[in-house]
């Protein structure tokens, strides 16, 4: 046995055993009994992206280790704490004395493992489980003669047993056991029985008489915290008192209710000076915003009630709001576009605003207290589209922005239907959601939801939407693709009213006849990637990628002069020198591509030197007639035309690391989806890989 307690907090021979820290311990006051409980940190050996899709490095389970030396036996017991809605997973060892010789001593070892769902890889996970258990059980015995042979070499070759000390108080008779210092305290079970009360010890953990218990005069009356905050503990109590009464006493402007500091308080474990400040920050934002008003002043655009997949829908089994998200059949590019990234955030404020009052309209309805709502996600139709990285960038954003100002307020999520593209997604998204918000979050592929463990256990059968099956006719919008019709400018989008955020993605360019437009982008390491978003709002042109060893001069804009144009977003950037010479100078990367007037591109090009990368949008000339040197017509009368020598882009740029991209993105360079389709133009080599997706 002392060989087994030497394993801890780390041990060598076992790599992905990283750390443990100890949770609680108990110890009998004759030293008979000790029961230490510990949460270890393990690195399961499992693929990178798998890893990156669950949104974790390391998996932390709980192990419990009894022992007692009065009948010579040592019981463990396992269990894992990291995805444990998803995975149950149990382990019990037993060391005991062989009955028939006293010198020997028998192991027993036993598991199980329940996959619930794991983002549809259920089988690989199953597999690097049960590799890691296997392994485990091969490894037992050699770790425990590696440190009985440690224990020979300090001169350890006895221990003597134990024998019950002289003048022993009954463990009846304690009147304070040992405790740990966490207020969560455990009670192990060898110490009910051996007779500890344990009225005595949850007493101590806060008394009645101790001020964070509250005095009488700043308590809540029982009946409203039960019908309207639900289960609080003195201790949770007292800080909800403290932090509204901060509130009141320094906070100028409308104070939240208490159902709302509560989530607050929730979200970071009842901390009051971490529930302060997220808090404050949360209120100021409001102010500075007009939240509060958000319901009754601002109306959604006609474009968010036609193409936006989502809307309430009845209440869950347990009565929280429904809200019913048709993501697939979304287009989320189409909307970024058509309303800019401030409309979309301003919607999804107004959905988050809406549940509030909904929870409060339910929590009267149904006379129990309900501070969160349900999200059903349908991902039928999800594809490549959906990947357009500003879209998800805003995504990510508008992620960021609800996680700080509306916690706790997402009850349960259910993802249905979800395609084989979504860990995909699911990589980019999930880091940026709060653990806690992750537990809640319910995903089945194909027709799982219809099974057992589905649809069924959350929500009444008569309320299923119809599109999943169901009878009830659902009211949600479908959704389809934003005509491009629709679609705004930068510069237009740049003038609303109320900004949200301080940044927009996308700058325009104006692109005239000898006159292109060049964005300069440095690379330091080596196999970087460059990755581009870009829309030909007019005109056709062709897109280059250079690269030089050294930097171009400072960027000219041009005057616009020349051109007899004036254009409030006609930006117009020029980098590389008349003078320079191509394929000494600089040289092409990539094979030209030629873009007509309304393609959207998406693409990559993963870099083979550092240096200075140049991307170009030049105006595309018109050829003449191929069997004669005489212009055409058409060519005579749109050189008549001084816009048609110009051209116009939206465009979005960014450099990742390519171990980023590679373990996020997977990437552009095979997307084929029933919105887009690959450019023929595209390019894939041994020194760089590039990929154009273009969107008609």
């Amino acid at each position: 046995l002392q060989a087994y307690e030497r394993r801890f907090p780390t041990c060598p021979l076992i790599p992905m055993f990283v750390a443990s820290d100890t949770v609680s311990e108990y110890k009998s006051e004759d030293g008979a009994i000790h029961v230490i409980e510990r949460r270890c940190k393990l690195d399961i050996d499992a693929p990178r992206l798998l890893k990156k899709i669950a949104g974790v490095d390391y998996v932390y389970f709980v192990q419990k280790n009894s022992l007692n030396r009065r009948e010579r036996t040592l019981h463990i017991e396992a269990y894992n704490e990291t995805f444990s809605n998803r995975v149950i997973i149990n382990e019990h060892c037993s060391y005991t004395v062989h009955p028939d010789n006293e010198d020997w001593t028998c192991f027993e070892q036993s598991a199980s493992l329940d996959i619930k769902s794991f983002f549809g890889f259920e089988s690989t996970v199953e597999k690097i489980a049960m590799k890691q258990y296997t392994s485990n059980i091969k490894k037992g015995k050699e770790i425990i003669e590696y440190y009985l042979k440690q224990l020979e070499e300090e001169g350890i070759t006895f221990v003597p047993r134990w024998t019950p000390p002289v003048a022993c108080k009954s463990e009846s008779s304690i009147s304070h056991p040992r405790r740990p210092v966490s207020p969560a305290i455990n009670i192990p079970e060898s110490a009910t029985k051996e007779g500890l009360n344990n009225k005595e010890i949850l007493n101590t953990s806060s008394s009645p008489s101790e001020p964070t218990a509250g005095t009488p005069d700043d308590k809540l009356d029982a009946d409203y915290i039960k019908r309207y905050l639900g289960d609080l503990t003195p201790m949770q109590e007292s800080c909800l008192i403290r932090l509204r009464q901060w509130l009141q006493e320094t906070h100028k402007g409308k104070i939240p209710k208490d159902e709302h500091i509560l989530r607050f308080l929730r979200a970071r474990d009842f901390n009051i000076d971490k529930a302060r400040e997220i808090l404050c920050q949360s209120l100021t934002w409001r102010k500075q915003h007009q939240v509060d008003y958000i319901l009754d002043t601002w109306n959604p655009p006609q474009v968010l009630q036609d193409y936006y997949a989502g809307g309430w829908h009845h209440h869950d089994k347990d009565g929280r709001p429904l809200y019913v998200l048709r993501l697939g059949q979304m287009d989320t590019k189409g909307l970024v576009r058509a309303l800019g990234e401030e409309a979309l955030l301003r919607y999804v404020l107004s959905i988050n605003e809406e549940g509030l009052r909904r929870c409060e309209e339910n929590t009267k309805v149904f006379g129990r207290p309900i501070s969160s709502w349900t999200c059903l996600v349908d991902l039928e139709g999800l594809n490549m589209r959906h990947l357009w990285r500003p879209g998800v960038k805003a995504l990510l954003r508008i992620i960021e922005v609800v996680e700080a100002n509306y916690p706790e307020t997402l009850g349960r999520l259910l993802i249905l239907r979800a395609p084989r593209v979504f860990p995909v997604l699911w990589t980019l998204v999930s880091p940026f959601i709060d653990d806690n918000t992750r537990k809640k979050f319910l995903i089945y592929a194909g027709n799982d939801y219809q099974g057992p463990g589905g649809l069924l256990d959350y929500i009444d059968k008569e309320i299923i939407p119809d599109f999943l099956g169901g009878e009830c006719m659902c009211e949600v919008p479908e959704g389809g693709l934003v005509p491009k019709s629709l679609y705004r400018t930068a510069e237009e989008l740049e003038n609303e009213d109320i900004k949200l955020w301080t940044e927009t993605i996308y700058q325009s360019a104006s692109v005239f006849k000898g006159a292109p437009h060049e964005v300069l982008i440095q690379i330091v390491d080596a196999s970087s990637v460059i990755t581009w978003d870009f829309d030909v709002c007019k005109g056709d042109i062709v897109f280059n990628i250079f690269h030089s060893k050294r930097a171009p001069q400072p960027p000219k804009k041009d005057s616009l002069g020349a051109h007899s144009i004036t254009s409030p977003g006609g930006n117009n950037v020029q980098l590389i020198d008349k003078v320079w010479q191509l394929g000494r100078d600089y040289s092409m990367v990539e094979s030209p591509l030629i873009c007509k007037e309304g393609e959207s591109v998406q693409g990559s090009h993963v870099t083979r030197w550092p240096g200075f990368y140049i991307l170009q949008w030049k105006f595309h000339s018109m050829p003449a007639c191929a069997t004669t040197n005489l212009p055409r017509v058409d060519d005579v009368l749109a050189s008549l035309q001084v816009s048609s020598h110009k051209c116009k882009v939206m465009y979005y740029t960014e450099v990742i690391g390519s171990e980023d991209f590679r373990g996020s993105m997977t990437s552009l360079e095979s997307s084929h989806s029933g919105f887009s389709q690959l450019s023929a133009a595209t390019t894939s080599s041994s020194q760089s890989h590039s990929s154009s997706m273009i969107s008609r």
